[in-house]
Parts: structure tokens; C-alpha cells; sequence
């Protein structure tokens, strides 16, 4: 079978591999779909994300979507349309019994956090187990699928604010992930909700698929105490201090995008003096079988998908999902093209 590995920084390459064989309480998939994300940039152009080294060569990709091939049990047919959770979770700790996602010990498909790596989803083939299958509803297209580990992610992210009926809401980033914290915090029941960016391309996008509004970061100043949430989906420290300032008092930031583990200059300040909550969100527990039902039924959040591209050019696909002007959500393919 073929499948893509990073060996390192700037090391890509597509090879074959051998087929994976599913044992007890495993399904086999065939792959059709895999959604480059930030950490697979990360792998590739820096061979790490965060702490995380590539340190043996690496299958990249946790965002998917395929059919089963083959499934021990027979609960599964062949050819049936599925995504993934992509977790394997780890062991409870005190304060976070319930929260699965949070457990130490745990993997996720694509990840050089464990030792060996725990390969991942972009490989024609991929081996897991059956509790982590969702079995996609008819309306679901599978191409539209492979967005489900993403909205999760973004639906988490609207899980940590907390009740979001008739909030005024602030997505700070229109990259994939505030697109689709966009369709969580509308679907959650957002009065309003705004977004923010540096780049016009990303907010021409955000409007496209309905947003309130939208702020062009260096251009426009962000309303101050404008908003009861603020889902800040950048990741740059700038913009965290730029939540501080458009959230209400006593409003909550969530910070989703992700930073490197190092110290960073945020003004906290406004946080204190109006006792904003700033909270933390890591992917996500159940909200996926929640995604897969949205994308049933929002069949415009396939907008987000902005490019497809052939396993055997792969390379480009990780430059093109580079450039946040040029697109959005990269998609590789390792179906075989229609002739």
C-alpha cells in the first residue's frame, strides 16, 4: 500500500508500505480522505510540533475519512462510509475523571508525542480499533467527512465557554479551525458571531459562510468590550492580548490555537481587571459523533475544504496548506482519481 512518511524537516516522501492486518476488536479502513492539520505542518516544516521530535519516520494525518475493508467481527460490511476518533486514551487522573481526552498515557493517530511514534491515517490502509469507528448517515458525503476531528476540535472549543444561546461571539483567526469554530459557536446557538484576521482571503471566506462580521486585523480595531466570548483560534500572542481587550467583563476567552511551549509576552491585564476567564481546550472527549450529525446537516461547511490533491504530489499539498492566503483545508486523496 502507499503511504506518505516525514523523516524530518523538510523531509517528505511517498513510498509503499506493508498492509496492516486487523486483530481482535481492530477494523481495517481504506482511506479516501486526510485533512492536513497545523501539527502535520509543524512535523514537516520544523520536524517538530512543540516537544514533539520526529524521531523515526512518521505517517502523518488524524483527520480522516474512508470505508472499512475489512472487519474480523462482521459487525462492519465492506464499503462502509466512516470516520475516526482518532484517540486512544490513556489512564484517569484525579480532577479529570471524566475527561478521557486529558488522561495521561493516551496516543492520537499521527503524533510523535509517543515512543514509537503512533503512525497515522495517510496510507491507503489503516488499522483501528472498533470503538473509534462512526459510521457515517447516508446525507454525510465521505469527502465532506474528513472534517469531522476538526469541528470536534471547534465544538470542544464552544464546550469550554459554555452556554452560547444568545452570545455575542468572537473568532479570532480564519484559518480552518476558526471556520469551523464559526459553524460550532452558530450551531450552539450564537446571537452574533464575528471574525477576526490579519489576511483579507481567510475573512473573504468567513463571510462566505455567513459571518456576522469580520475585522481585518491592522486595518480595523477590534470593538473594545464588545463581546461575551472570544474563541481565539490564531495562536499568535498578539491576538490573545487583542481578546483581552474585546471581551466583555466577566466574559470568557478560550484559547484554541495552539502555542509553542515557551514563554510568550500577553498582556494579562485586561483579563484582571475585568475578570475575563481564559480558559484552555485540547481537542476533544465525545464531540465528534456531535460534527459528524453538523456536517449532515450544514452540507456548506464543505466550503472549508479548499483544495483536494493526489497522494503522489503530497509535497505540494503540505506548501499549499502553508499558504493561508492560497487556501484552507488541504485535503490529500488516496482514492484512486476518477478516469
Amino acid at each position: 500500500m502507499r503511504a506518505v512518511w516525514i523523516e524530518g524537516k523538510d523531509a517528505i516522501s511517498v513510498g509503499e508500505a506493508p498492509a496492516p492486518e486487523p486483530g481482535e476488536g481492530e477494523v481495517r479502513l481504506r482511506v479516501d480522505y486526510v485533512g492536513i492539520c497545523g501539527s502535520d505542518l509543524h512535523y514537516f516544516f520544523e520536524g517538530a510540533n512543540g516537544e514533539y521530535v520526529v524521531r523515526e519516520p512518521l505517517v502523518p494525518g488524524h483527520e480522516l475519512s474512508g470505508r472499512v475493508d475489512l472487519d474480523p467481527s462482521g459487525a462492519l460490511a465492506p464499503g462502509t462510509p466512516v470516520t475516526v476518533h482518532p484517540a486512544r486514551f490513556g489512564s484517569p487522573v484525579r480532577g479529570a475523571e471524566q475527561d478521557p481526552h486529558l488522561w495521561p498515557g493516551g496516543s492520537y493517530l499521527g503524533s510523535a508525542s509517543t515512543q514509537p511514534h503512533t503512525q497515522g491515517a495517510m496510507a491507503e490502509l489503516l488499522v483501528v480499533r472498533a470503538d473509534m469507528v462512526r459510521v457515517l448517515p447516508e446525507s454525510l458525503p465521505v469527502r465532506r467527512a474528513v472534517l469531522a476531528e476538526p469541528l470536534a476540535v471547534a465544538l470542544h472549543a464552544a464546550t469550554r465557554a459554555g452556554d452560547l444561546a444568545g452570545a455575542r461571539v468572537l473568532v479570532s483567526g480564519a484559518g480552518p479551525i476558526g471556520l469551523l469554530a464559526f459553524a460550532a459557536a452558530r450551531a450552539r446557538g450564537a446571537e452574533s458571531v464575528a471574525v477576526s484576521d490579519v489576511l483579507a482571503e481567510p475573512l473573504a471566506r468567513a463571510a462566505a459562510l455567513g459571518a456576522d462580521e469580520t475585522f481585518r486585523v491592522g486595518e480595523q480595531d477590534l470593538p473594545a468590550e464588545a463581546f461575551d466570548v472570544v474563541l481565539e483560534c490564531s495562536g499568535a500572542p498578539v491576538a490573545i492580548s487583542a481578546a483581552g481587550v474585546a471581551v466583555r467583563r466577566r466574559g470568557t476567552v478560550v484559547q484554541v490555537g495552539m502555542l509553542p511551549d515557551e514563554p510568550r509576552p500577553v498582556n494579562l491585564a485586561p483579563f484582571i481587571s475585568k475578570e475575563v476567564a481564559l480558559l484552555g481546550t485540547f481537542r476533544f472527549h465525545d464531540e465528534i459523533d456531535e460534527a459528524v450529525a453538523l456536517l449532515a446537516e450544514r452540507p456548506e461547511l464543505e466550503q472549508v475544504i479548499t483544495d483536494v490533491v493526489q497522494v503522489a504530489d503530497a509535497e505540494d499539498a503540505f506548501r499549499i496548506a502553508r499558504d493561508s492566503r492560497r487556501s484552507s483545508k488541504v485535503v490529500v486523496s488516496l482514492a484512486e482519481p476518477a478516469a
